[in-house]
């Protein structure tokens, strides 16, 4: 159930509080029976999304929810690296619920555990690995350690008391094989022989010899009696590649039929709930591939029988490509009905993908409804333009600004930056309340890797791979990669931020990773006189831009602004509305002006922010050695600069200002004055809706 120790989902409900019900049988908070939407087949639920769309959050809010209530598994697949150890953590985590002993799978998953107990290293992890499997099927108790020990002190005695023609053929080096097989018969021995009744024992080894039917005895040497089929299976995982997957699939098969045969006739009738089952990351390789198999196993032609388990798996970044036959729902179409049903012969035909989808700004408003003190009116709408919905990053902000104001309430508590009024402007500059910065905080859960992360900050500031590159080069970028800028675009598509990296686009093209590296970048400048200040860094790729031509002018007045120099870059604005005459350049003006005033705001220790007081006309007084079109063009550029920061609130003043500053230019150029006049009805209202600026048509 929901506390208020537990943290709270948002704009999750349909998966939560309809769809999973639906799959289970069980109400998600109360404990309430839900009538169940597919009686036998049942799809698998695919959670798709970016790092921190909460992938991870619902898969544990459904732990939390349902433990206790209903057999249950929570597995991170990336944390294995083997179908087989992700059957053991499942089958540890299930046993106990259904009060199952797995009489299929276990046999299979000791062969194959057994099997690589022919070296001392082998031989202390499949013990363990044995151990946990029968403690959790309740035919052993005690502590994983004794009962490791028990089995290894039963095994070696097996092996010793083995006749002597199989260790002499281990002597003779025929292969490393004859060992594995001996460990193998042992081990499937003292399992059958201790814990399966030889009635039960007989239809399980034949339920594997129907599927390994050939016998290995001419060169492995027989097995035990019955024990063909098992052995055979463990060689064949031994031996990789296809005979790895058949093997896997098998020992699949055997999982899912367990978990069939483990409902009783009353069971079904009774409706009780179902077992559920939730993987996260199945992006990983053995993830990927257990999804894949139980699809398989469930698109089985002439399937009659179906199995109970409940899957809901999660992925980094969209539903894999193969997947052309699987259902896409969005989280307000489980509300009522998933209207899934299996429609082709192929696996993903069994596959329901739901992305996660952003927050909504009134998600936002409630997450901050537990603020201590009154917040600014704008703060929920810029928290959530910066963000776009971002769970993860919403909810970081979130928090901070809540801790901030309980901080600012209490009276004994130290000040916390940024200091004064907490507002829109300044959100970037909170930090966490264990200390780091936010965007420090988020990043470090979107990007993963320290050193990928190091290099994206400052080559965030790069307009394009090409200026990304030769800053690389600049800053002396290490690593074991020639081209470092390469391989963190590389990253950045393999961590799904991004199918591919366009040449003429920063190496982060989504907006909000874009905006928390550069401003992670402002944070930590070196200063100005240091290779890695922001200052160096603008300066240099302001004149790598120069260096590029005539086409690469507004990059360089973009560069020439974020190092704070905004009377450069006036003065060459001005010098071409006064120069140029055809109605093309009009265009490239407009260009111009628009893209320059999309640069990032230098840091605040080098750089005083008046953009929004030079934009009203408050120190025109500094200016009165230039002319009237010069200051009229200084405040539309510190206008459109303040305006394009995604923080800025767009205050309806300095947006009507922008369409009048325009609209004076328009008087005063005689060929420019349509597209001027153009452009002065409708920036106003893109700046107002932070939508890019529309160029008009000539």
């Amino acid at each position: 159930m929901h506390t208020s120790e537990t943290p709270r989902l948002y704009a999750r409900d349909p998966l939560l509080h309809s769809l999973l019900p639906r799959l289970t049988g069980l109400a998600y908070a109360e404990r309430a029976r839900v009538p169940w939407e597919h009686d036998k087949d049942l799809p698998l639920v695919l959670l798709t999304g970016r790092h921190g769309m909460g992938r991870t959050a619902v898969l544990r809010a459904l732990e939390r929810h349902y433990a206790g209530r209903l057999p249950l598994a929570l597995v991170d697949t990336a944390a294995c690296a083997l179908v087989v150890e992700l059957l053991e953590e499942l089958v540890c985590s299930l046993a106990p619920g259904l009060g199952r002993r797995f009489p299929l799978l276990l046999p299979g998953l000791i062969s194959v555990f057994a099997s690589h107990g022919d070296t001392a290293d082998g031989r202390g992890r499949a013990t363990t690995r044995i151990a946990r499997l029968l403690i959790a099927c309740h035919l052993e108790s005690g502590t994983e350690a004794n009962v490791a020990q028990r089995w290894a002190g039963r095994l070696r005695t097996r092996l010793d008391d083995a006749p002597r023609a199989g260790a002499g053929a281990e002597a003779g080096g025929a292969a490393s094989r004859p060992g594995a097989h001996a460990v193998t018969q042992a081990a499937l021995a003292e399992y059958f022989e201790r814990y399966t009744r030889s009635r039960a024992a007989a239809p399980l080894r034949q339920w594997y010899q129907e599927r390994y039917a050939e016998s290995e005895s001419a060169t492995t040497g027989a097995a035990a009696d019955g024990q063909d089929g098992v052995v055979r299976l463990a060689d064949w995982f031994r031996r990789g590649g296809d005979y790895r997957h058949a093997a896997e699939q098998t020992l699949v098969h055997a999982f899912l039929e367990d978990i069939a045969a483990s409902r009783s006739k009353w069971q079904r009738l009774n409706r009780d709930p179902r077992p559920l089952t939730l993987l996260d990351n199945t992006h990983s390789p053995a993830g990927a591939r257990l999804v894949d198999l139980i699809l398989e196993y469930r698109a089985r032609p002439g399937t009659t029988h179906h199995d109970p388990l409940v899957v809901v798996a999660s992925r980094l970044g969209d539903a894999p490509p193969e997947a052309t036959e699987a259902v896409h729902r969005e989280l307000p179409d489980l509300v009522t009905s998933t209207r899934w049903r299996r429609t082709g012969h192929a696996p993903s035909a069994g596959l329901l993908v739901v992305p996660l989808t952003p927050l909504s700004r009134d998600d936002i408003l409630l997450m901050l409804d537990a603020a201590s003190a009154p917040l600014h009116p704008y703060l929920a709408s810029a928290l959530h333009t910066l963000t776009g919905g971002h769970p993860l990053a919403s909810a970081v902000l979130c928090d901070a600004v809540l801790d901030h104001t309980r901080a600012t309430a209490s009276r004994g508590a130290a000040p916390r930056p940024p200091e004064g009024p907490l507002g829109p402007r300044n959100l970037l500059e909170l930090t966490t309340p264990d200390g780091p910065s936010v965007t420090q905080a988020i990043l470090e859960r979107l990007l993963p890797s320290p050193q990928q992360r190091s290099r994206l900050v400052p080559l965030s500031l790069a307009r394009d791979s090409t200026a990304a590159q030769a800053l690389a080069a600049h800053l002396r970028l290490e690593g074991p990669e020639q081209l470092p800028a390469n391989a963190a675009a590389d990253y950045l598509e393999a961590e799904h931020w991004q199918h591919d990296t366009p040449q003429d686009r920063p190496l982060a093209a989504d907006p909000l990773l874009h905006t928390l590296l550069v401003h992670e970048a402002r944070r930590t400048s070196h200063g100005a006189d240091s290779r890695r200040g922001w200052q160096e860094i603008h300066g240099f790729l302001r004149r790598h831009h120069t260096t590029r031509g005539e086409d690469s002018e507004a990059d360089a007045l973009r560069h020439t602004l974020a190092a704070g120099d905004a009377k450069t870059v006036v003065a060459a604005l001005s010098e071409e509305f006064q120069s140029e005459q055809d109605r093309q350049s009009a265009l490239r003006w407009l260009n111009c002006l628009s893209y320059a005033a999309t640069a990032p705001a230098p840091p605040s220790a080098d750089w005083d922010d008046e953009r929004a007081a030079m934009a009203a006309g408050a120190h025109d007084d500094r200016y009165h050695d230039i002319d009237e079109i010069d200051r009229c063009i200084n405040r539309l550029l510190h206008g459109l600069w303040y305006l394009s920061d995604a923080l800025a609130e767009p205050e309806a003043d300095l947006c009507d200002d922008i369409g009048a500053e325009l609209a004076f230019l328009s008087l005063r150029h005689q060929t420019w004055r349509a597209v001027l006049s153009q452009a002065a009805r409708t920036w106003p209202a893109a700046v107002r809706d932070k939508r890019p600026l529309p160029l008009p048509e000539l």
